[in-house]
């Protein structure tokens, strides 16, 4: 069983079933958590500004498309 680090609700994650660098989502808080290691299973919430990074780069690339 693992809790959200925020709201301490259970994730109902399968250690068997992710991969280090997935993104996993708590169901009641909507926090999204990246998982840094399987075993054990260890979580770190993923900021908003990596987010937006992300989403900067996302367009970056579809520009030098053109």
């Amino acid at each position: 069983m693992t809790l959200c680090p925020e709201c301490d609700t259970d994730l109902d994650i399968d250690e068997e079933e992710v991969e280090e660098g997935d993104v996993v989502s708590c169901s009641e808080c909507g926090t999204d958590f990246e998982v840094v290691t399987t075993n054990p299973l260890e979580l770190n919430k993923v900021s908003e500004e990596e987010d937006e990074d992300d989403a900067d780069d996302e367009e970056e690339e579809e520009e030098s498309d053109y």
